[in-house]
């Protein structure tokens, strides 16, 4: 299998997990606690790249919170963010740092058609390129706008305090370490995630991500 395998399915999950645990039994025993696996599959485009913005840096919660106040107030396209005052940004919960991003968002003219069939790197690389959309951001947007099996998101907090946990190891792995790791799990990093960020639910009983 190859890093062009889309997940589209339920189905599509439980493989992966199946393949997860058979490899790890580790992973085997996460998954007796946590259950079947969440598609967690969203559309793709702008919206869902300013909604990964929004998450950045803040609790589930609180994203949550502000992705609804941007949806009443009707500022999840391009042009109504570029038309929008700070003040109207400020006042659905955007700190000043994430209005100079959503506005390089929309001012980008992201060619959201093309990534759909572009390597992931190419995708990672191409997002990156827009002021406020780091590694992290581009590989959730890969990973559940375009549905991407083999991608990770080792800068993910959440992914490094479940891996921690599952692993046993002394402290929560770094971004880097935790990449090292991933690697083990190819070619369904994807589902990896999914699987870590069940555990955290159940460990911590609270979400780590959207």
């Amino acid at each position: 299998m190859t890093e062009d395998r889309i997940i589209e399915t339920p189905a599509c999950v439980a493989e992966g997990a199946a393949w997860l645990a058979a490899q790890d039994a580790r992973f085997a025993a996460a998954l007796r606690v946590t259950g079947p696996l969440p598609l967690r599959l969203k559309p793709d485009g702008f919206a869902q790249l300013l909604s990964a913005i929004v998450s950045q840096q803040v609790s589930v919660a609180s994203a949550n919170a502000i992705w609804t106040r941007l949806q009443e107030a009707k500022l999840t396209a391009p042009r109504n963010i570029q038309q929008a005052s700070d003040d109207d940004l400020r006042a659905v919960g955007l700190s000043r740092q994430k209005i100079r991003y959503a506005r390089a968002l929309a001012e980008a003219r992201i060619d959201f058609n093309s990534l759909r069939g572009a390597p992931t790197a190419d995708v990672v690389g191409e997002l990156t390129q827009v002021s406020g959309i780091g590694v992290w951001t581009a590989e959730i947007y890969a990973m559940f706008s375009l549905g991407r099996a083999d991608v990770f998101a080792p800068g993910d907090l959440a992914l490094q305090e479940a891996a921690r946990m599952l692993f046993d190891l002394p402290d929560r792995p770094k971004e880097k370490a935790l990449r090292d790791m991933s690697l083990n799990w190819s070619p369904w990093r994807s589902v990896a995630a999914r699987l870590l960020w069940a555990y955290y639910h159940v460990e911590k009983n609270r979400e780590g991500i959207r």
